[in-house]
């Protein structure tokens, strides 16, 4: 597809992933509309790049099909929608609670889900939906099994969905990003980090994830197992 023009809206956009994505798409000439769920880091957002900015939360079961029509109706049309949300939880099995199980599915995967249900009933053809998993969904990694299951299962999701989309001329694009310096880490919603090595720059994953919307790719694996998609 081409960036230049295209009608993009960036959910996630206050996070530091989501946020490189949509600085890159900028960039590139794209017309964004931006979400997220704290208005002061949207209102910053909105302001570098040029975009709409439209506050929600993906965590309400209505949100996904409500932002999609806002930013459909801010922007004339969707060419694509770019899901850049997501929390992490540490820890071994035997401590996960029930709470964090909810959450970790509910935002990791539930609410990307629901994004791509609306946002392919509403991109034009030639349209691209990109989610951001993570490397855990190939990798399943001890300390992070409910992190992992959430993601693995948005991947899952994102394949099959991917064949559907393409009988219409649409694209459901899987980007799955080893660590990478978000801050994210920082923030988990139960646990400890483990000592981490050094991740990669977000505005390298995002440059990554423009690349394969232009390059009409299905996926972005940054894992290490051969025959993969690079970016």
């Amino acid at each position: 597809m081409e960036i230049r023009d295209a009608r993009v809206l960036v959910a996630g956009a206050t996070g530091g992933l989501g946020g490189a994505i949509a600085r890159v798409l900028h960039a590139e000439g794209a017309r964004l509309a931006v979400s997220g769920r704290d208005p002061a880091r949207l209102a910053a957002v909105a302001a570098q790049t040029g975009a709409a900015p439209l506050p929600a939360d993906l965590t309400d079961p209505v949100a996904p099909e409500m932002l999609v029509g806002a930013a459909a109706d801010a922007l004339g049309g969707l060419d694509a929608v770019v899901c850049a949300i997501g929390v992490v939880a540490f820890g071994p099995v035997t401590e996960l609670d029930d709470a964090v199980l909810r959450t970790l599915f509910t935002v990791n995967a539930l609410a990307p889900m629901r994004l791509t249900r609306a946002a392919l009933g509403r991109l034009e053809r030639g349209g691209v939906v990109v989610n951001l998993s993570a490397i855990t969904a190939d990798l399943p990694t001890a300390g992070m099994a409910a992190y992992s299951a959430s993601k693995g299962a948005l991947t899952a999701f994102d394949a099959a969905a991917h064949r559907e989309a393409r009988r219409g001329g649409r694209r459901v694009l899987d980007v799955r990003p080893p660590h990478t310096e978000t801050g994210l880490a920082e923030r988990p919603i139960a646990g400890s980090p483990p000592r981490l090595s050094r991740g990669l720059e977000p505005e390298e994953v995002a440059r990554a994830v423009v690349r394969a919307m232009r390059e009409d790719r299905d996926e972005v694996d940054f894992g290490p197992a051969p025959g993969r998609t690079r970016p």
